[in-house]
């Protein structure tokens, strides 16, 4: 084996373990600061508003990172040449999810419900556009994933895997879509998040390790 093929070797697990890490990288840093930021509610407030405040850099980066990670994560599962559409469409839903992350960072949402601390008790009556286009980003983000479920759910012959994929697509889609009452709105995303975020994981490392 040459040395060019050698590398080209190391780098196809490489860029699959970005989708372990993305997977965890999302909730993790995203939780730990919302059980630490003072005024922050996440019975009240969105995870993505975290992007807002003093360290508000903090969740601009995880946001970043992560979607690098996932578009790193889909450059892998392409090279993976799996079969179907799992092969053909799903590292294209994988690198649609990771620019819709990158966007979550680049497009904050607007103060409201009093965070960051200071701002007015509420929600704004007119949304800014960079709060309309990170709602149409963090949108992307779930549905590109729940989808990619689907896609994915028979990318292995295994039972369990597609039952796996199949109840976290719906799971996700259950919480998150249909219109519940908005005081639970930032509970019901953040458990949307985990589900999308764990099965990215999942995902990851069952490419990895197969």
């Amino acid at each position: 084996m040459t040395s060019t093929h050698l590398e080209t070797a190391r780098r196809g697990p490489a860029l699959l373990d970005c989708g372990v890490v993305a997977g965890f990288l999302f909730p993790v840093a995203s939780f730990a600061q919302a059980f630490t930021r003072t005024g922050f509610d996440l019975r009240r407030h969105a995870l993505s508003s975290l992007d807002l405040g003093d360290l508000g850099w903090l969740q601009i980066a995880n946001f970043a990172l992560t979607g690098l990670l996932a578009c790193a994560f889909a450059i892998g599962i392409w090279r993976a040449s799996l079969p179907g559409l799992a092969g053909k469409v799903g590292p294209i839903l994988i690198g649609v999810y990771g620019v819709a992350m990158v966007g979550g960072g680049a497009f904050t949402p607007d103060p409201a419900l009093g965070w960051p601390v200071g701002a007015p008790e509420g929600i704004p009556d007119h949304l800014s556009t960079h709060s309309m286009l990170h709602n149409v980003v963090g949108a992307t983000s779930f549905f590109t994933l729940m989808l990619a479920g689907l896609v994915f759910s028979r990318a292995f012959p295994s039972r369990g895997w597609t039952v796996h994929c199949l109840v976290n697509s719906l799971a996700t889609f259950v919480i998150t879509v249909p219109p519940w009452g908005d005081d639970s709105a930032s509970l019901r995303f953040a458990a949307g998040a985990i589900l999308i975020s764990s099965w990215l994981a999942a995902l990851a490392w069952r490419l990895r390790t197969r």
